[in-house]
């Protein structure tokens, strides 16, 4: 049965039920709730949770936890997750997997409390040094942020990759109705440290990187090609079709529907994974397309660039792209409305 939840405690709890038995970090608005819940709630489940000096602390307890072979998972926003970039890039090397929630604020530096969508390019290309990708869940309600939680466990287990949750800052404050996932039994991956040395590690000055490489390539195409999540409509017949992720896919959904009430050919997709970016769903597209617009809650477009590499790749022949940032918040339904009147027209040219 669905109860009432905020999307932040909604997060934690799943988290819990999906096995997670360590939270390592340090508060920061608008995440600050689940680190709230895991300081009552890991002790209840007999698991760990420490609140660290420091975002990097954290991130560091995080790599300790999952070299011993436990489900580990820390939140932040913003700065936050800048400054845990370092150790996700130590996870990513160390092939260890660990679930990484960035609740997105809006703006540069030290950035402020609203919510936005502005660390799309940060979290989808690999926001530390080399060569490394997390995959990258995106929810649009606290139900799917709940789903997507356990799938987060589960892939980064799968790949031994670190998983990014990136949530925004209204969908972590907002409350919905959720029913939350089953418990599952909490185990150790049994490659884990066991204190025993079972598991021997490689040093670093004797691995082979070029061997490392050819193996890392293997594993990010074995995901891209088996783990792209969307979801679209009207793809088949559609002149013009909007791209969003998050909330504001939410509120593309119904300015989609009530613009094809009205007579016109449009079309949606709503990536869920923004990385591996859903490549596949533009297969689906109209041959005929007119034009494909990006709908953003940032200041410069972001997700426009991996619409216009996907056109680039998918389609035939030179397709605009277009895009209308919207700085921060979630657009309304009459905004996009009013974008979309801009680009039939032709004020709105397009960015590619």
């Amino acid at each position: 049965m669905a109860d009432m939840m905020k999307g932040n405690e909604a997060i934690a709890e799943s988290a819990i039920r999906a096995g997670a038995r360590l939270y390592a970090g340090y508060p920061i608005t608008p995440s600050t709730e689940i680190m709230e819940y895991m300081s009552w709630r890991m002790a209840e489940v007999g698991g760990t949770f420490i609140q660290a000096e420091s975002e990097i602390a954290g991130i560091n307890m995080i790599i300790g936890g999952s070299a011993c072979g436990v489900r580990a998972i820390t939140a932040s926003s913003g700065p936050g997750i800048s400054l845990k970039q370092e150790g996700m890039t130590t996870l990513s090397d160390e092939q260890l997997p660990a679930v990484v929630v960035n609740t997105v604020r809006y703006g540069n530096g030290i950035g402020t409390l609203l919510s936005a969508q502005c660390d799309y390019l940060r979290e989808t290309r690999g926001g530390g040094n080399g060569d490394y990708r997390c995959i990258v869940l995106c929810p649009s309600s606290i139900q799917e942020a709940s789903d997507l939680t356990v799938l987060a466990f589960d892939l980064a287990e799968k790949y031994r990759m670190v998983s990014v949750l990136m949530t925004e800052g209204a969908l972590a404050q907002m409350m919905e109705p959720c029913e939350l996932p089953k418990m599952q039994e909490s185990k150790r991956y049994p490659w884990g440290f066991d204190g025993k040395y079972t598991n021997k590690k490689i040093g670093i000055f004797d691995r082979n990187s070029m061997t490392e490489a050819v193996e890392l390539n293997e594993k990010y195409n074995t995901v891209k090609a088996n783990e792209q999540r969307w979801e679209s409509s009207y793809l088949e017949d559609a002149d013009y079709i909007f791209i969003a992720y998050g909330l504001p896919g939410r509120a593309t959904k119904g300015a989609v529907e009530e613009l094809r009430a009205e007579g016109h050919k449009v079309g949606f997709i709503r990536p869920i994974t923004a990385w591996p970016f859903p490549e596949k769903a533009f297969s689906e597209v109209n041959k005929n397309v007119k034009g494909f617009i990006s709908v953003e809650a940032n200041a410069t477009g972001q997700l426009i660039d991996d619409i216009a590499l996907t056109v680039k790749r998918t389609q035939e022949r030179n397709i605009p792209v277009y895009c209308k940032p919207h700085v921060y918040g979630i657009p309304s339904i009459k905004t996009i409305k009013e974008d979309f009147q801009k680009v039939i027209s032709g004020e709105m040219k397009e960015v590619y």
